[in-house]
């Protein structure tokens, strides 16, 4: 749900499902948590807006880190210089800027994903990576989910060899429930995976039945075994499919309130580490 992809995903599927991957656990260390990470906010930046509005705006909604869009070819095209002048800007007032895409293409080719982190990386503007790659958008999912994970899995691997930033991935909430090629549970291999996860528990409640704390309990669950920071995350984008996934109806003052509520909750968990609003565009055209 949090993904703006391009490319041909039955192409994909297709590529993807035709061989199986066995699931080979990589040797990471683990990424101290902080105890409490209430309060703490991060955005999801996919469209081009410019420094000069996307910063203020950012910091007066205590916005501590910014996942920006950033295309593979950024070194050659006036992207490049957008970004420099919103790292400028956000370091001034203490945000973190981190490069954003993701593709379910990459699982077919994971050649595309190392190629973005190479680029992002030569850069030297960003304080991490921020992946948003989705297997189960995939068309072949519902019959194929444990080789698409394995694969996924895999696209990890090859995205982290060689990398010199810290890597966030986003995850469905639900990934504990799926078992991948080889036996392996996709949650925890994940977590194995990668320095971070933000969760898309996108509900429009912060707690109680079917809240946004309740459909990730399981990620700070595995999050706080595995010493890797666990994320959050809120949707305000109209969703047509999934009225209560989303704060769009809500408007800015409930979302507000409920994300305080959820930081009050969510505290308790050690690998807590604040929320990410989904996204920028949409966040900014709540009503009150």
């Amino acid at each position: 749900m949090a993904g703006r992809w391009r490319s041909r995903l039955a192409t994909a599927a297709l590529a993807v499902v035709a061989a199986a991957v066995p699931v080979v656990t990589p040797k990471l260390t683990s990424v101290a948590t902080p105890q409490s990470a209430a309060g703490a906010r991060s955005m999801w930046l996919w469209s081009r807006a410019e420094a000069a509005e996307v910063v203020p705006w950012a910091a007066a909604r205590g916005v501590r880190e910014i996942f920006a869009y950033v295309e593979t070819d950024v070194a050659r095209t006036p992207q490049l210089a957008r970004l420099k002048e919103i790292r400028k800007r956000a370091g001034a007032v203490g945000i973190k800027l981190v490069a954003l895409n993701g593709d379910p293409a990459w699982i077919a080719d994971p050649a595309q994903a190392v190629a973005w982190r190479k680029a992002v990386t030569a850069t030297g503007l960003f304080a991490g990576l921020h992946v948003d790659v989705e297997p189960h958008v995939l068309p072949g999912w519902a019959a194929h989910r444990a080789t698409l994970g394995a694969r996924y899995l895999s696209m990890l691997d090859k995205l982290r060899a060689g990398a010199t930033l810290p890597i966030e991935a986003d995850v469905a909430f639900w990934y504990g429930e799926v078992t991948v090629t080889g036996g392996h549970n996709l949650a925890a291999e994940t977590l194995k995976r990668v320095d971070a996860v933000t969760v898309m528990s996108y509900r429009d409640t912060a707690t109680g039945p079917n809240s946004m704390y309740e459909i990730s309990r399981d990620w700070l669950t595995r999050g706080t075994k595995a010493g890797k920071k666990v994320r959050l995350g809120a949707e305000t984008a109209v969703l047509t499919d999934c009225a209560h996934c989303s704060f769009a109806e809500e408007g800015a003052t409930v979302l507000g309130t409920e994300l305080s509520t959820l930081d009050r909750a969510a505290s308790r968990d050690r690998s807590y580490n604040g929320i990410s609003v989904q996204h920028y565009s949409t966040w900014r055209n709540l009503r009150s």
